[in-house]
């Protein structure tokens, strides 16, 4: 099984780049990512000073040169990523007003990114969440698996309320390794609740990125006339003439942005925020390209 949003086109594209975790990553499997295990990479990372049962083959003698002493040469190996993809699908990302929904825009974005990793040798697995943890689909680095995670992106649907904390949390308890994080969400909640979240993986020593979808209505809010507007998760309506509340709203939404921005930077958390507008393709090579400017 496979996916439209998945052209031979921009398989090509994205496999041109290579999505390394800029932290350090645990794991055992020779592959692309930093590892603080030394072993017999070819990358060089230390020195330490003999110890008697050495393997003599280590030695650095030019260092002994140098020095009189002897050092053994350590490596950093190269490792598989564990990463794991976080898609909210509740009732909020349902919104369109234009080609595609958030839901949509997400679930094609996650496709992507799960089939670059794996393409790369790296595990990937998948969670989905309104309120709570719907599926959970742990991480596997074979190509057949994607099947797997395609067939659940391909049966979400947008679906009840946004209770983000909980299921960040519960996550963070399951992942015994550092990996990577990834959660695509249009972050409809608590913001310092989902930061909370978010900080319970750096605290332990995960690397996070955070893909904040939005339609470009929320972004503008640029309706013409009287419009009633219904909460999708709560079913409070209100109807108002936009213009009268136009600039309050942007305010308020652009001090919350902001604040997801800001915390995220100061928690080391990479931020990025995505609009729906965008072709979700454009979108990912973009990220591609700045990502690997970063390594």
């Amino acid at each position: 099984m496979t996916l439209n949003y998945l052209s031979d086109e921009f398989i090509a594209q994205i496999e041109k780049f290579s999505l390394r975790a800029r932290l350090i990553v645990e794991g055992f499997i020779i592959g692309l990512h930093k590892s603080p295990y030394h072993g017999f990479s070819v990358e060089f990372s230390d020195h330490r000073q003999y110890n008697p049962g050495d393997d003599i083959k280590s030695l650095d003698w030019k260092a002994f040169a140098k020095t009189g002493k002897y050092y053994i040469k350590r490596y950093e190996e190269e490792t598989n990523l564990k990463s794991y993809i976080i898609i909210d699908h509740s009732n909020s990302m349902s919104y369109n007003s234009g080609i595609t929904s958030k839901l949509e825009f997400a679930k094609a974005f996650a496709s992507a990114l799960a089939y670059l990793m794996v393409s790369q040798q790296d595990a990937v697995g998948l969670l989905s969440f309104t309120n709570k943890i719907t599926s959970y689909i742990p991480p596997r680095a074979a190509k057949s698996y994607l099947n797997i995670i395609f067939k659940e992106l391909i049966a979400l649907e947008p679906q009840g309320e946004t209770k983000t904390v909980d299921v960040l949390h519960n996550l963070a308890d399951r992942i015994k390794k550092r990996g990577l994080i990834v959660l695509i969400s249009d972050m409809l909640d608590d913001p310092e609740e989902i930061l909370q979240g978010l900080q319970h993986f750096r605290h332990q020593k995960h690397e996070v990125i955070l893909f904040h979808i939005q339609d470009k209505q929320e972004l503008n809010f640029d309706f013409k006339k009287e419009t009633e507007f219904v909460d999708s998760e709560s079913g409070e309506k209100i109807v108002v003439n936009p213009w009268q509340i136009r600039n309050d709203y942007q305010t308020e939404y652009s001090s919350a942005v902001q604040y997801l921005k800001t915390k995220c930077h100061q928690s080391f958390i990479e931020y990025n925020p995505i609009t729906t507008s965008t072709t979700f393709s454009d979108c990912l090579l973009q990220y591609l390209i700045k990502r690997s400017k970063l390594n």
